[in-house]
């Protein structure tokens, strides 16, 4: 027996036809996994950062040459967008005042210099990208040089495929003869700095062509170096705490200016001074692979050699006694040695 009525069977005035759905109380468009291929997209350098607001250059070198103000797109949001990307732009890219591009992806990078909270953090923070050398300013004195920490930088510089250069700053102050001693190993060029010298062309020419990031403790000069190359640049500038000996940070962040000199235009990364820097993101091989001829050497190693001074069987340190690494072998494998110690202690 039903529970309708037979009035309630043929309903002639019920038309199914009229029903309207219950609109989306978002009004928003159902989501989906498609993204739009933005074909129009500008690529444009990002040169800095800023409370989620990027700069970035477009048409580098062009006749519309401009900086646009942009933000990234929602789908970006876990990828970490720093100074020297190779960012892909889409919207409003005029760079007149009071409009904002947007970024919807980033172009493939050639390099990331990266570091680690400290040494135990496996977490690690992309500080530039696509750099091809790594200024590391270090000085003489006031305050005084710490080889470890430059070590740190060389290891960090090598495990990224960077090209490692070393200025050392206040040489008015002390000799860093000892000092550089500690790298004779390595296949370093070295700039020499004095408040009444810069080496300004020596290093100009070395930045030509390139996208050099600048990295060094507070206090060492690093802004000071960077104003004199790029005048433009208007980097704070800061001194050092005669009771603690420590630096005052002045760069808060990293910022790509254009240096222009007689050898022709190139990239300086101001980044802010760091008093430590971990590696716990590091790939050893990556610092056997910059001894391009102790490497090759490393192939007759037994497996799992750390090429330490207690590893046994090391092909390199059986070469090294037998003479076979010329002139320059025992320093260069000193220098190994040494960052591998370096990258060992931080394991």
């Amino acid at each position: 027996m039903s529970w309708l009525g037979d009035d309630d069977e043929d309903d002639e005035g019920f038309d199914e036809t009229t029903l309207r759905s219950r609109p989306n109380p978002k009004a928003n468009r159902p989501r989906t996994k498609r993204r739009p291929a933005h074909a129009d997209a500008e690529v444009a350098r990002v040169l800095g950062v800023d409370r989620g607001r990027y700069t970035v250059l477009a048409d580098e070198d062009g006749p519309h040459e401009r900086r646009v103000l942009a933000t990234r797109a929602r789908e970006l949001r876990r990828m970490p967008i720093v100074t020297g990307d190779r960012a892909r732009i889409v919207g409003d890219r005029s760079g007149d005042e009071g409009t904002l591009a947007r970024i919807v992806g980033i172009e493939e990078r050639t390099s990331l210099l990266r570091r680690s909270a400290d040494d135990t953090d496996q977490v690690e923070r992309v500080i530039v990208a696509n750099a091809d050398q790594m200024l590391i300013v270090v000085a003489a004195a006031d305050p005084e040089p710490r080889a470890r920490l430059v070590d740190r930088y060389l290891v960090a510089a090598l495990d990224a495929g960077i090209r490692p250069l070393l200025v050392v700053t206040k040489t008015d102050l002390a000799d860093p003869a000892v000092f550089l001693e500690h790298f004779d190993g390595l296949d370093l060029e070295v700039f020499t700095s004095r408040q009444d010298e810069m080496p300004l062309e020596r290093i100009g020419a070395r930045l030509s062509g390139h996208a050099t990031v600048f990295v060094g403790h507070s206090g060492v000069g690093k802004s000071t170096l960077v104003n004199a190359l790029v005048p433009s640049a208007m980097r704070a500038t800061g001194h050092v705490n005669e009771v603690t000996g420590r630096g005052r940070h002045t760069s808060s962040s990293t910022v790509s200016l254009r240096y222009r000199g007689a050898a022709g235009s190139g990239w300086v990364i101001d980044t802010p001074g760091v008093r430590s820097f971990g590696l716990g993101h590091v790939d050893p091989a990556h610092i056997l692979g910059a001894f391009t001829e102790l490497a090759l050497i490393a192939e007759d190693c037994p497996r799992g050699c750390t090429h330490l001074p207690d590893a046994p069987d090391c092909a390199i340190m059986e070469a090294a006694a037998d003479g076979r690494l010329g002139p320059n072998g025992a320093a260069r494998l000193d220098s190994l040695q040494r960052l591998l110690l370096t990258f060992a202690g931080s394991s």
